[in-house]
């Protein structure tokens, strides 16, 4: 029987970060404040945790649940730091930066004009987790992007 849903739902993108946060609620009134988050829906457990939540940043979205232990789900901070980074372009990398520190993120990598053709600097945010936050300012080509690393210092020096 063919059905007429799709497989990505609407206004979903194919790639969705979705984070574990202690505190997640928390959370949501962070990514509001630092980066315009709208938040969609949350799904509350009995006990008060989150166990689903959707929020909107620009063209994108962000789902993020609460910390449950008892499932294996840790943020970053019980998991003593994350490999992973979300990289976020904004018109504005160092107002951008300035707004996410005002809201409780610390600079991790300060805004700098990097040798790929963006702005670009990083914040950790209060749970934990690590974004990069870039305007983008020239687009060069591969080659050019090559040429310019071989004479760049080292990101974030």
């Amino acid at each position: 029987m063919p059905t007429s849903v799709k497989p990505i739902p609407e206004g979903m993108r194919t790639l969705t970060p979705h984070l574990i946060c202690a505190g997640a609620t928390a959370a949501i009134d962070f990514y509001k404040r630092a980066f315009n988050a709208t938040e969609q829906f949350r799904l509350a457990m009995p006990d008060g945790r989150l166990a689903h939540a959707c929020l909107a940043i620009g063209d994108s979205t962000l789902m993020l649940v609460d910390e449950m232990p008892e499932h294996g789900a840790l943020g970053p901070k019980a998991l003593k730091g994350t490999p992973v980074c979300l990289h976020l372009y904004v018109p504005d990398t160092d107002a951008a930066i300035e707004k996410a520190v005002a809201a409780g993120a610390t600079v991790t990598i300060p805004a700098a004009d990097m040798f790929w053709g963006d702005r670009y600097g990083q914040v950790e945010d209060p749970f934990g987790h690590r974004w990069s936050l870039a305007t983008h300012q020239r687009d060069l080509t591969p080659e050019q992007i090559a040429d310019a690393m071989a004479s760049a210092p080292p990101c974030g020096s």
